[in-house]
């Protein structure tokens, strides 16, 4: 699963590869993707090979391999890998949701499905939540715009307000119980209360799991597992989009 930088990069690292055998340099993948400075290139590439996309070759410069490419691969150039024909099909109804390729911000506004009545909610064993996408619990990815999946989830975790459903992806926040692969029940908010676990948008476009904590004008999204590290930011750079009410797990 991969977001739509990461998705291009690859793609892009791939053709360059099959061309000529030698992967680009920092400058051309940044000047590839609309990049303004190549730290936002190491990110991708760590995060390509943390998920096994790719590996970097030793004692050579410039050298990467591409392992695996997305189920979703398109034969045309990385400009065309965001074209809207080329992303997965929908899902038929009661389908796990398993994305390969996520892209675009957390959908602000996005109808919220079915609508919860809180008095009728805690009489009816479930009730239909949308389910937007996956959700990185270790590096954000941007949260799918997709409005016509839904979860089913417990009627006693939704108590007012409105809610919905994500999938968890990774492991960085295990010590506090939450597994890749479980459904997060959030309800939907802009404030929450110091260490509350949230849903964070972060520079209007990664959206990601994380503990918050404020501090002056800081703004921190604190992992719950020793092996990430925590994120600090400027306030005007973090958006609570949500807070963590319930959780699902299959097994």
């Amino acid at each position: 699963m991969l977001t739509r930088k990461q998705y291009e990069l690859l793609l892009f690292i791939n053709d360059r590869l099959a061309e000529g055998g030698v992967s680009p340099s920092f400058d051309e993948m940044k000047e590839a993707l609309g990049l303004k400075s190549k730290s936002g290139i190491h990110r991708l590439i760590n995060a390509l090979e943390e998920r096994g996309f790719i590996r970097r070759l030793p004692h050579r410069a410039r050298a990467l391999e591409v392992l695996r490419l997305p189920e979703v691969r398109s034969a045309e150039p990385v400009a065309a890998a965001v074209d809207p024909s080329l992303r997965p099909t929908p899902r038929p109804p009661g389908e796990r949701f398993a994305p390969t390729v996520i892209d675009g911000g957390f959908p602000t506004g996005a109808p919220a499905g079915p609508a919860v009545d809180p008095l009728s909610a805690g009489g009816v064993e479930t009730v239909q939540l949308p389910l937007y996408g996956r959700i990185a619990a270790g590096t954000p990815i941007e949260a799918l715009r997709d409005t016509s999946t839904y979860a089913d989830v417990p009627g006693t975790m939704v108590t007012g307000g409105e809610h919905y459903a994500l999938e968890v992806d990774g492991d960085s926040m295990i010590d506090a119980g939450i597994l890749d692969g479980d459904t997060v029940v959030i309800r939907r908010c802009e404030t929450a209360e110091n260490g509350a676990i949230v849903v964070a948008l972060v520079d209007g476009q990664e959206v990601t799991l994380k503990r918050l904590r404020k501090k002056g004008n800081t703004v921190a999204l604190e992992p719950a597992n020793k092996n990430y590290e925590t994120r600090i930011f400027g306030p005007d750079r973090v958006q609570v989009q949500g807070r963590l009410v319930g959780l699902i797990r299959r097994y």
